[in-house]
């Protein structure tokens, strides 16, 4: 989690702060293409991911304004994430991301 003050200046640099590690990266793709997901959905669909590294991220991603959470009350409670409004604007960056790999795999197989 950065604060203000440690935002490096280059805006190429604070985006890869804020949302590129391995598992914010896979938090994010879950939730742009899902558009809600509870913790186990997580658990389940990024292999490898401990609960710990799971909630600290989801903590990180939280504070930095790019998911949000809403716990409903009931028992046992039910917690569902989902992308903020600024979240939402990393779809065309995962768009793209996705298409790079795509084209990339092509190249390859070639």
């Amino acid at each position: 989690m950065l604060t203000r003050e440690e935002l490096p200046e280059c805006p190429v640099a604070t985006t890869v702060q804020l949302i590129c590690n391995k598992w914010k990266l896979l938090i994010i793709r879950n939730l742009i293409y899902n558009e809600k997901q509870r913790f186990t959905d997580f658990l389940k669909s990024i292999p490898g991911i401990s609960k710990k590294v799971l909630t600290d991220d989801l903590r990180a991603l939280e504070y930095d304004g790019i998911i949000e959470k809403e716990v409903f009350a009931e028992v046992p409670p039910r917690v569902e994430y989902s992308l903020t409004a600024l979240g939402k604007t990393l779809k065309p960056i995962f768009d793209a991301l996705s298409d790079w790999g795509t084209e990339y795999k092509k190249a390859l197989l070639k």
